[in-house]
């Protein structure tokens, strides 16, 4: 699932990004509302995340330019404006939902899930599951044959990638987009570093995860 973040704030805007990809989101980031209405053209995402406050389009004017255009994607408005007249407009302009800053990114999470969940009508659990492996994207718990396993963030949002996918191959193209978030690099070997460290800690006789050759790998559903 990518979701769409617009802040000009770099802190926020690193803080959430990083989050998003910890809890196995794919994330593409706007620094303003032009640019954000230009990827919101021409990139479908399952939810954008977009400060009130924007330099050039605000981000009330780019919803309300997304609306009168039929998207109907899924908008959490953030603003440091907490006023109840605020909440209101941000909704009025076609929001979904209003977070008033500071907030708690696992709040955070939690409303994107539900927007995600109301948009498609369908569960976007914070649970994650295949044969023994289970991962928990609220509190992070991952355990392996009823053991809990520590992951490092990187090896984390690769599982939670594979695990979305299990049953599928996925090539390492698929892996670099949605867990590095940058195309692929054929010199690079970033997956297979990371792989080996997740595979050391819930795989070590390569039962769970198989690798495709030439092609990827796939999270079996039953090891």
């Amino acid at each position: 699932m990518r979701i769409l973040v617009v802040e000009d704030d770099a802190k926020i805007a690193s803080f959430v990004v990083r989050g998003l990809k910890q809890a196995a989101y794919a994330v593409d980031h706007a620094p303003d509302g032009d640019t954000a209405l230009m990827l919101a053209q021409s990139t479908t995402y399952d939810a954008a995340i977009v400060d009130v406050m924007l330099p050039g389009l605000d981000g009330l004017s780019l919803v309300r330019r997304l609306r009168a255009a039929r998207n109907v994607l899924p908008v959490l408005f953030l603003s440091a404006r907490s006023s109840v007249d605020d909440r209101v407009k941000g909704l009025q302009s076609g929001g979904d939902d209003y977070l008033t800053k500071p907030f708690a990114f696992s709040e955070l999470l939690a409303r994107v899930q539900a927007l995600i969940r109301r948009a498609t009508q369908a569960p976007e659990t914070t649970r994650l599951a295949a044969g023994d492996v289970t991962l928990d994207l609220a509190s992070r718990e991952v355990t392996c044959a009823g053991q809990r396993v520590d992951l490092q963030p990187r090896e984390f949002a690769l599982l939670a990638f594979l695990l979305r996918h299990a049953g599928r191959t996925v090539s390492k193209a698929m892996i670099l987009e949605h867990v590095w978030d940058y195309s692929f690099d054929p010199q690079t070997n970033v997956v297979d570093v990371v792989m080996h460290r997740l595979r050391s800690k819930i795989d070590p006789d390569h039962t769970r995860i198989e690798t495709v050759r030439n092609v990827g790998y796939q999270f079996r559903r039953h090891a």
